[in-house]
């Protein structure tokens, strides 16, 4: 299946992107064609320095590929790269009524955490609906929060269908891919692991950085030999998704009888975190040092997008008569 997704250049990726997207992205590599893009034009809502935004966005491509995007089995773009995105946008436009732009939560929210009510942010599911529908996607892959995005990508495709497709289907209609088991990771401070709370742990951080970031999760003063409640640690929590299943097991279990401190589950997560990484960080390496093999993966992947929203672009243009 076709399966579409992206990922904002704001700053370095965090473990909270791994688990909550980027895991899901190398999995679905297996069997299915995935076109996994750098969303630049996004990104000009909220990151406005020139260089800023070209250093994020070389580091989200050699992120990705030195985390397990094969380059031969997926399609990794940057989003500006791909002009018919903000064509396909403006058809789009024309067809989507104000009020379901209005009801987006994650316009309101953005709004009261004190960004700029500015159009970009406001018509922001519409270039989403473009990234979308431009590649014919079957799947996409999404967090909860996305859902209603998603939700509007649909009724924007039906509506666009239902005006100019005269009895055929200008759009297909993307599925969301949400996994039940997909895990809330917790930040620093315990909340949800967010670049917005600057409680992240990123996951090219140097090794000291990570030890001294672990320590300072939050946590209670229940002392070592009590008894603690691991479901509701932030320590336990992170330390579950890195650590082998009998030593989770191990943890849980003096966790609930006593006798394990907080600063020895922090050195521990501290570890297996670095130990995690630490291939795809001597990749990275390997990828900063020639950033001529990161261009022409740019390249590659360049063209073949632009020649499948070609495609659609074309269909759409035609239905609605422009050009």
């Amino acid at each position: 299946m076709r399966v579409l997704s992206g990922i904002q250049p704001s700053g370095a990726l965090h473990i909270g992107n791994y688990f909550g997207a980027i895991r899901q992205y190398i999995a679905l590599q297996e069997g299915n064609d995935p076109f996994y893009f750098v969303a630049d034009y996004h990104a000009l809502t909220s990151v406005r320095d020139a260089e800023q935004l070209r250093g994020y966005v070389f580091d989200v491509i050699v992120d990705l590929l030195s985390l397990g995007i094969d380059p031969d089995r997926a399609t990794l773009f940057v989003q500006s790269d791909v002009p018919e995105t903000t064509e396909l946008a403006w058809l789009l436009t024309s067809v989507t009524p104000m009020g379901w732009l209005e009801k987006c939560v994650s316009y309101k929210d953005k709004v009261q955490q004190g960004h700029a009510a500015e159009h970009g942010l406001f018509a922001y599911p519409v270039l989403q609906a473009a990234d979308i529908l431009l590649y014919d996607a079957d799947l996409v892959p999404v967090g909860q929060d996305q859902k209603q995005h998603l939700e509007i990508t649909r009724d924007i495709a039906e509506r666009f269908n239902n005006v100019y497709g005269k009895g055929g289907e200008v759009f297909r209609l993307p599925k969301p891919f949400i996994l039940d088991s997909v895990a809330v990771v917790p930040g620093l401070d315990g909340r949800k692991m967010s670049k917005s709370y600057h409680n992240t742990i990123e996951i090219f951080d140097d090794p000291a950085v990570i030890r001294k970031k672990c320590k300072k999760i939050v946590t209670d003063s229940t002392p070592v030999e009590a008894p603690k409640d691991p479901d509701t640690c932030p320590v336990y929590g992170l330390f579950k998704l890195f650590a082998a299943e009998d030593e989770r097991a191990e943890v849980e279990q003096r966790y609930r009888q006593g006798g394990i401190g907080y600063g020895e589950v922090k050195s521990r997560l501290a570890e297996a975190i670095i130990a995690t990484f630490t291939p795809a960080r001597e990749r990275r390496t390997e990828l900063v040092a020639h950033p001529t093999r990161v261009a022409e993966v740019r390249a590659a992947a360049a063209d073949r997008a632009r020649r499948t929203a070609r495609i659609v672009l074309d269909r759409a243009r035609e239905a609605c008569g422009v050009g």
